[in-house]
């Protein structure tokens, strides 16, 4: 039987519930676990969750923003302290509509930043550019800023574990499963996507086993990694589409990450969102993992407040004068220089 984890006790008792079913396709309706911090009157921060953890990633990071920021949280239907039914149709668009109902009904939010990490990347794309079953697209509350954490945006440069594709293997899913447990799941998580890696006592890991556990979730965790089927069919057309649009976005990139690594960020970068209409930046933070929110939470908020109060034209560099600080990559421009132009030998445009 699975232990009582201290921290996710705590981290159930600052939440609530809601119900909430899809508007499309055959859904039973669930029971969705959120958690709410900071003064009603300030900005909306939603923070969003990846695979296959929940809301609990942000246990550090709402408290050291809470002061700035009225700080949202949910754990989408197969996750956390929410319910996860078998067979119910886990899909990035569902947990889109469901944060376009949490923003409008639940929050009551008119505009909104948006801090996504892993999966949620996939599902914030999705909410972002009104690729969900929600109404009228104009009326959507503004997108302040995305900002994106560590995750497989561009599957070809990620490197997905044994486990991962194991999980998502209908033919391979069953007979892993059998035999999973959620502290088997958890310790595996504590060993490689922490830095340091975490033993199975730690309080971070044994907050994952207990909701892993909450409601059984090991036996749906072959539907919720499907995200990764709509993420291969998708992800280019949803890079394409952010590349297009004028919404403020932020990459905040863990440099130890081994299953999401930098040349993921630095690609989409390059790509997607060095020249793309808006503010955008881009910051590595040392000594984080793939759970760089956990890892580093005083680093990552730094990074992102940063984010927030900066322009795209600062300097690249250290943020801080800590020899660990978060690094500013680059900002967004709208051309690239000449080498010419670098070396002064002409004038710029």
């Amino acid at each position: 039987m699975t232990g009582v984890s201290e921290r996710a006790t705590a981290w159930q008792a600052r939440g609530d519930y809601f119900r909430w079913a899809p508007r499309y396709g055959d859904a039973d309706e669930v029971a969705i676990f959120h958690v709410e911090a900071g003064d009603s009157d300030r900005p909306v921060l939603l923070l969003v969750h990846g695979f296959p953890t929940c809301s609990v990633d942000w246990f550090d990071l709402v408290d050291l923003l809470k002061d700035h920021y009225r700080v949202c949280a949910l754990d989408f239907p197969g996750y956390g302290f929410s319910d996860k039914p078998v067979g119910w149709g886990y899909s990035l668009v569902r947990d889109a509509e469901l944060l376009d109902y949490y923003v409008r009904e639940i929050i009551g939010a008119e505009s909104l930043v948006v801090l996504a990490h892993d999966r949620g990347a996939s599902v914030a794309l999705n909410y972002v550019l009104g690729a969900h079953h929600g109404p009228d697209r104009t009326s959507l509350p503004v997108i302040d800023h995305l900002v994106l954490t560590n995750g497989n945006i561009l599957l070809p440069l990620s490197n997905l574990t044994d486990f991962q594709h194991q999980v998502l293997g209908a033919t391979t899913a069953p007979a892993l499963l059998e035999v999973l447990t959620p502290e088997m799941l958890a310790a595996g998580m504590g060993e490689t996507t922490f830095s340091p890696p975490r033993p199975a006592e730690h309080p971070d890991v044994a907050a994952l086993a207990m909701t892993f556990a909450h409601n059984d979730g090991v036996k749906v965790l072959h539907e919720t990694i499907q995200y990764l089927v709509e993420r291969a069919e998708h992800e280019h057309d949803w890079l394409e589409r952010l590349s297009a649009s004028d919404v403020p976005t932020t990459l905040i990139w863990g440099m130890l990450d081994t299953v999401s690594p930098p040349r993921v960020a630095t690609k989409v970068w390059n790509d997607f969102l060095m020249l793309k209409p808006g503010r955008n930046l881009f910051y590595l933070v040392p000594g984080a993992n793939h759970y760089l929110q956990v890892d580093q939470p005083g680093r990552v908020a730094a990074a992102f407040l940063h984010a927030e109060n900066g322009r795209s034209d600062m300097a690249p560099g250290p943020i801080g004068a800590d020899a660990d600080s978060p690094v500013l990559v680059d900002g967004s421009r709208s051309r690239l220089r000449t080498a010419a132009e670098v070396l002064n030998l002409e004038p710029s445009r």
